[in-house]
């Protein structure tokens, strides 16, 4: 929402209104009195209180923005979406005028020539939020206070969204790592777009990237996905435009990036196809086209990138001299398109491209120049929620806000970026597809699956980790002497039979038993054990190869001779017996990936 669609004066920048609230220690958005202006139409649902209504409400009269449920049909057109129909409302008795801005009064304590001044210290540090998005997936931040209920329907009414088709989990957790499927496409829609390659693009998934961030948010790991790299889609079930559901029969054998846009597949069907791929299920997804790029650059005021040779692609337009530069708009489009021009000059030249240029508008998105500008904060809020479309977990700015608190959690230094690891397909005399690198991928999807750091961070709960590592520490009770009952929890068909035989007869578990299927599936492979067991639990989790976190201190049941004995759950991450289970405490340094602090320049 602009100053002028509110009726005050033209070349009036929101961001120019903000004051501090004393209480928060925030800033927020209050609009000056102006002359009388038209009705501004009620919001959807019941008038929130204010002053001069009755009814509980913000102690200050300002009314708070009603989440949307989750089924709540997304913003605009296209595949896969509903144009959602604003309700009539109903008549209501005339409520009070929308409250003029109220000014910041000197205090009577407040010595004179104070007046309007802010505070030398703040009341703790403005809250921020932080959101990945782009053509190529560039971060955004907005601020938490941008305040009024108006503003921020707004925003609401600015973001697209898309149903995620059941292929994601749900939804991000506050107390669970996050995996955030990042997907720019090559749609050429908006001014000056159609002169990039494929003009009639249906929008494909162009530039992918998994966004892990750690439990712990200590860490994250950004993926990168190469479009050429041949994948087996699956099936779709995909909601269509008049609401009903059609499944897309998948594709064996061909490019990633055809698992959007193609055939009318939705970004769900992007999802379905990262979980075959990596067996990483993403909790939600955004997308963006090439307008993202150079939208948000423009609104932090550009990002710094370097060159270590001269640059001149007619196919991207990019002409830079070697060195550094600060690029925005469309230089910015062109640089994160540009692929001929550097390394071997193919996609995975330029997947290298743009996560350098990820990492510097990280950098530059974290810095107090950023951070510290109620101007860039509210252009970044709206540039994100336009250029942005998301699935239907995250239709509504508070959602988008809770993920993005979660996210400025992350130091740069910590944030890895890192690509599938792939090699030339064999198939082609001529090179123009990859293929997974079996001996290298495997490792990397374990590696983010386990929630282990691909740089070396501190731990931030100490204690709770040195818990679990002691769970390990003591006495083992004699192989002979383990009860146990397995069960299969998710693991390959079979697997708990394999198991108990590879116990008994190879590692003198005798007392052991197959006990089934599990009530319900679980993602790791536990051993649950009462507080007398504890000697048997170490010496099964030395044999399994287990860690101190598969370790589930409860109670015992019994087994099938009446006798209390503890239980194995063969998890989803089950590999076969005799394969440890215990994750390595970080990444091994074969594997190629580079940090957002750390600033490189494009060859």
């Amino acid at each position: 929402m602009d100053a002028h669609s509110r009726g005050r004066g033209e070349n009036v920048d929101p961001a120019d209104q903000w004051v501090l609230n004393p209480d928060t220690g925030e800033y927020e958005l209050r609009l000056s009195p102006s002359a009388p202006q038209s009705p501004i139409p009620g919001p959807r649902g019941p008038r929130p209180p204010g002053p001069g209504n009755s009814g509980a409400g913000d102690p200050r009269g300002r009314a708070a923005a009603p989440d949307r449920s989750p089924g709540q049909p997304g913003r605009g057109t296209g595949p896969g979406r509903k144009t959602p129909q604003r309700e009539t409302p109903e008549p209501e008795a005339p409520g009070p005028e929308v409250p003029p801005q109220r000014r910041r009064r000197t205090s009577p304590e407040e010595p004179p020539g104070r007046r309007g001044r802010r505070p030398a210290k703040q009341k703790g540090k403005a809250r921020k939020v932080l959101l990945w998005g782009s053509g190529t997936l560039a971060f955004l931040v907005l601020a938490t206070g941008v305040g009024g209920y108006l503003y921020l329907e707004h925003l609401n009414d600015n973001i697209t969204s898309v149903s995620d088709d059941g292929a994601g989990t749900g939804g991000f957790s506050k107390d669970k790592a996050i995996n955030i499927l990042l997907i720019g496409t090559d749609k050429r829609t908006g001014s000056g777009n159609e002169g990039y390659g494929d003009k009639g693009s249906a929008g494909h998934a162009d530039t992918t990237i998994l966004l892990h961030v750690s439990k712990d948010r200590s860490n994250a790991t950004a993926l990168s996905i190469p479009r050429d790299l041949i994948v087996d889609i699956p099936d779709c079930p995909t909601e269509q435009e008049d609401g009903s559901r059609k499944v897309i029969p998948g594709s064996p054998g061909v490019r990633f990036n055809t698992s959007l846009g193609q055939n009318g597949r939705t970004p769900s069907c992007t999802m379905r196809t990262v979980t075959e791929l990596t067996g990483i299920k993403p909790d939600n997804f955004m997308v963006a086209d090439f307008n993202a790029v150079k939208t948000l650059t423009s609104a932090v005021g550009g990002v710094e990138v370097c060159l270590a040779k001269d640059i001149d692609d007619p196919d991207s337009h990019l002409k830079l001299s070697k060195g550094t530069h600060t690029i925005e708009g469309e230089d910015a489009l062109a640089f994160v398109r540009t692929r001929h021009s550097v390394g071997l000059g193919g996609d995975l030249s330029r997947i290298g491209l743009q996560q350098q240029f990820l990492s510097a508008l990280m950098r530059k998105l974290k810095s107090n120049d950023t951070l510290t500008s109620p101007s860039k904060m509210v252009k970044l809020a709206e540039a994100g929620t336009e250029a942005l479309t998301v699935d239907s977990q995250l239709d509504n700015i508070n959602k988008l806000k809770d993920l993005g608190l979660e996210l400025g959690k992350l130091n740069v230094k910590n944030l890895t970026f890192t690509t599938v690891p792939v090699v030339d397909n064999p198939a082609e005399k001529v090179k123009a597809t990859v293929v997974l690198n079996d001996a290298k991928a495997p490792e990397v999807f374990d590696l983010i699956r386990n929630d282990v750091s691909f740089t070396e961070v501190k731990q931030q709960k100490k204690k709770e980790a040195a818990a679990v590592a002691a769970r390990l520490k003591g006495e083992k009770a004699p192989a002979s002497e383990v009860r146990v009952r397995i069960l299969n929890g998710g693991a390959v068909g079979g697997s708990a039979q394999a198991t108990l035989s590879w116990l008994q007869v190879e590692q003198g578990v005798t007392k052991s038993e197959n006990a089934g299927n599990a009530p319900a599936p679980l993602g790791r492979t536990t051993l649950e054990y009462a507080p007398d067991q504890a000697d048997q639990a170490r010496r099964l989790a030395e044999i399994m190869g287990l860690s101190g976190s598969a370790l589930k201190p409860g109670e015992s049941v019994t087994n099938a001779q009446g006798v209390p004995a503890m239980t194995l759950t063969l998890g989803k991450d089950f590999k076969g017996a005799g394969v440890s289970l215990t994750p390595p405490d970080k990444a091994p340094d074969r594997i190629e990936k580079s940090t957002a602090d750390k600033v490189e320049c494009a060859k």
